[in-house]
């Protein structure tokens, strides 16, 4: 690590810090301080000088901040509202992909194969976006439970949808079959690896009570699900997910060691608030320099088609649940519907876009115009909606 190295962590540091103070102190959500703070680095000649790219935000940032929120996750709760979660992630994206696929066909221009990748890489919610918005306010237990999980668990359904269009677009031939197939290997496989891991780390954290090792032992099964899962084409989110919530039930049984815990517990919060803190700032730096201003008509487009998606994908199928014990209330669909935030996962996948896309530049500013109104409008507003619908605090 070189000198520049050094003072590029300690800047990024000493803005963290001070953005979360002035945050906390102003109420305004912390995800927005931070991309205001990279914008205003990109304005100045202190600019972190760091590409946001696919390979940053899936194999740095995305790893420790699943694994930090799966720890919390219970099972029985998430058992409890699996129906619903379940029913948003997969049916759910598919119809947002659809809408989105279908208006930016016809209303953009795009061809089928540009939109259907817009549509697949735009409709999942992302889950770093979510949880920092959610985190920073104070929501009923169960709506906050829903919509994290949500945003963790859509990944599968997002990724199996761009990895199909991404083959159909490189030339290859395509199945009911072999899309099943491939669903099912990036989902369940997903889970196979993160339940392998997590279980053979837990077997060895069982032989310990160093915190340290401890410690270690979770980082590494955060990384090792992650990268595996994805080295394979598999749900590195749902891999993640998976080891989290095995340590974060079944390691405070035994495995992880009583005075441990606390220790597990305030590294993981650290490392979720310094991986927040980076890939915020880096979104600032990238959406200052794209050339949104020569997209206006197209992005405002694709933003309403984006909502119209998430609306037609929230509101039906939580009626499906309307005369269950699982009912999702309306003001708590208002919540789901506009709190489906957009954020890294969606630019990791734009910037992963094959070159033969003829439409990929414009597809990459768009996305970035749809996650700086998702994390502006959307998330500047979420307190005030909150608040509105009485919600908060119950």
């Amino acid at each position: 690590m070189n000198e520049h190295s050094v003072l590029v962590a300690g800047l990024i540091l000493s803005i963290a810090s001070i953005v979360a103070m002035l945050c906390h102190r102003l109420r305004l959500p912390y995800s927005v301080g931070l991309v205001l703070a990279g914008i205003g680095l990109a304005l100045s000649p202190y600019s972190l000088d760091i590409p946001l790219s696919r390979e940053l935000i899936f194999t740095v940032f995305l790893p420790p901040l699943i694994f930090e929120a799966s720890l919390h996750l219970k099972w029985r709760e998430l058992a409890r509202d699996l129906p619903v979660t379940m029913m948003l992630a997969v049916p759910g994206v598919a119809i947002a992909t659809a809408v989105v696929a279908a208006g930016a066909h016809y209303l953009l221009g795009w061809s089928w194969i540009a939109a259907g990748l817009f549509g697949a890489l735009i409709a999942a919610t992302d889950p770093v976006s979510v949880i920092a918005a959610f985190r920073a306010m104070d929501v009923e237990p169960r709506l906050s439970r829903v919509v994290e999980t949500e945003s963790l668990l859509n990944d599968g359904t997002a990724a199996v949808a761009f990895a199909i269009l991404v083959a159909i677009a490189l030339g290859a031939q395509t199945t009911v079959t072999s899309i099943g197939m491939m669903f099912a290997w990036t989902v369940v496989g997903g889970v196979v690896i993160g339940a392998a891991v997590a279980g053979l780390l837990l077997l060895i954290a069982g032989r310990t009570e160093d915190h340290l090792v401890e410690i270690s032992l979770t980082m590494i099964a955060a990384y090792a699900s992650f990268l595996l899962a994805d080295h394979f084409e598999m749900s590195g989110v749902l891999a993640t997910l998976t080891a989290g919530l095995l340590f974060g039930n079944l390691g405070w049984l035994g495995p992880i060691s009583e005075g441990g815990r606390s220790h597990v517990h305030s590294f993981w919060e650290y490392a979720a608030f310094l991986a927040n803190s980076i890939i915020f700032l880096l979104i600032g730096g990238e959406v200052i320099g794209q050339p949104l201003s020569g997209f206006l008509l197209t992005s405002a487009i694709a933003i309403i088609l984006v909502l119209l998606g998430r609306a037609l994908a929230v509101y039906p199928l939580s009626a499906l649940f309307a005369l269950t014990p699982l009912r999702v209330t309306l003001k708590h669909q208002h919540v789901l519907f506009w709190g489906g935030l957009r954020g890294a996962l969606a630019l990791a996948l734009a910037l992963a876009l094959p070159a033969q896309i003829a439409e990929r530049q414009e597809i990459i500013i768009v996305a970035f115009a749809v996650v700086a109104f998702s994390i502006f409008v959307q998330g500047l507003t979420m307190p005030l909606l909150m608040r509105r619908l009485s919600t908060a605090g119950k």
